[in-house]
């Protein structure tokens, strides 16, 4: 190979290095977000409606890029959890209002965490490894063993890679029978229907798409991994300390990894949904009641080996985003208390942290060997998020709009304009999901 071509063919692999080091937070937590109740919910989605809600993904990619940017950066300009800075902006009944939310949310979460370690049993089971309840009950007991030893980095890296298993949905797009003028109508809101049943379904996509566990902990994981540079020893350095080019260098980094990690967790969802809508969708109003239901979609491009992909992907969904359930609320509440917190440090070092994290996980294994139906129970848990979001929407676009808080790293017209769109959507998406489980008018 000629010298130059050579030198060239390096350079261009030194670039993809170095833009792979940069991901890190940002893509675990958009790995996270498609988690087994975002993918239940997306498939369910394209099986029950074909490709009617598809154009939740176009629309939710800037609010996603949007809300975690905000979220990042207020670990970037302050060093701090985005729980220490609700501390920090809001008086003490505030501070009390929003202890309740959090507490609310840790529940909620507990509930997320069950089905995930559900889903997690039945692709073990789809694997032949023996009872689903058995493998929920090992999964969670591990990871509870895991964290409190200080390992979260081993799981971060081993499994935020086999959540690309779930790519294989974007495959079947090119092998199975896809309808495209009628993808573009989905795309388009040509399809939009004004039924409870879509309504309800709808509040879990965006439920599941924002989730408002997903704000804490992208400042939460951001810090931690401040924390671990070497520029300030345990101590994370913030912008403005930083010299300007260092400052402007990290800033884009940590952009650069957002944007990844939201990117990609759009893709998967667009493509489950419509490789479910191709698939699924095509025998009209499926309900999907079991993981091996929702891996009939990817049967066109994987065959006899639907199962096992399907359950490598929800397996590695669900072992990542169960931390980052439990770790979401305990981080919070652990900094609106003004405790210690992070996977970094010991338990004895964090003892209000590491026993909000105990009694999620664990209270998450005891719903999970004691409840049937996981693929309704996912659903469920999206429709409360798609609840919840819109409080914690508010009370993050107050943090990071605050001068006196957020200095020069304040937001910009266009990211108040976004996170403030947003948080209005998630309201009305609340108020539809309110109304349809009190009255059951979606059921």
């Amino acid at each position: 190979m000629p010298q130059e071509a050579l030198a060239e063919a390096r350079s261009k692999e030194s670039r993809v290095r170095r833009y792979l080091g940069l991901l890190g937070p940002g893509l675990v937590t958009g790995a996270a977000d498609d988690d087994a109740s975002g993918v239940a919910t997306y498939a369910q989605a394209g099986a029950s409606f074909s490709n009617a809600m598809l154009w939740a993904a176009p629309v939710t990619l800037p609010m996603m890029l949007a809300v975690q940017e905000i979220s990042d950066r207020t670990a970037l300009a302050t060093g701090e959890s985005l729980g220490t800075l609700i501390r920090r902006k809001f008086s003490r009944k505030p501070r009390i209002v929003i202890g309740i939310l959090i507490v609310a949310l840790l529940v909620a979460n507990t509930l997320n965490i069950a089905a995930d370690l559900m889903a997690v049993g039945q692709g073990m089971q789809l694997l032949g490894a023996g009872p689903d309840q058995l493998w929920a009950a090992i999964a969670g007991v591990g990871i509870v063993v895991t964290l409190m030893s200080g390992s979260f980095g081993v799981i971060a890296r081993a499994f935020k890679w086999l959540c690309l298993s779930l790519l294989g949905y974007v495959a079947v797009l090119f092998a199975a029978d896809v309808d495209w003028p009628d993808v573009l109508a989905g795309l388009a809101l040509a399809q939009f229907q004004w039924s409870w049943d879509y309504l309800e379904l709808l509040v879990g996509v965006l439920g599941t798409t924002i989730s408002p566990y997903l704000f804490f902990w992208q400042s939460a994981h951001r810090v931690e991994e401040m924390r671990a540079e070497e520029l300030g020893g345990r101590w994370p350095i913030a912008l403005p300390d930083r010299d300007g080019p260092a400052a402007r260098q990290k800033l884009r980094a940590a952009r650069a990894d957002v944007f990844t990690g939201m990117v990609f967790s759009v893709l998967v969802m667009f493509a489950i949904m419509a490789a479910s809508a191709a698939t699924l969708g095509k025998a009209g109003g499926v309900t999907i009641a079991s993981a091996a239901d929702a891996a009939k979609a990817l049967e066109p491009v994987a065959g006899p080996a639907a199962q096992a992909l399907f359950a490598i992907g929800l397996i590695g969904a669900g072992i990542l985003a169960i931390p980052v359930l439990a770790g979401s609320a305990s981080v919070g509440l652990s900094g609106l208390l003004g405790t210690r917190w992070g996977f970094d440090r010991r338990p004895r070092k964090a003892r209000v942290f590491y026993g909000l994290l105990v009694v999620g996980i664990i209270g998450g294994v005891i719903l999970a060997v004691t409840l049937d139906d996981p693929m309704g129970l996912l659903v469920f848990v999206a429709i409360i998020n798609g609840i919840a979001a819109a409080p914690f929407l508010i009370v993050t676009m107050l943090v990071s709009g605050d001068r006196k808080i957020m200095g020069a790293y304040v937001n910009g017209r266009v990211a108040a304009t976004i996170g403030w769109a947003t948080a209005a959507l998630m309201a009305a998406a609340g108020v539809v999901g309110v109304w349809t489980t009190l009255t059951g008018t979606g059921s």
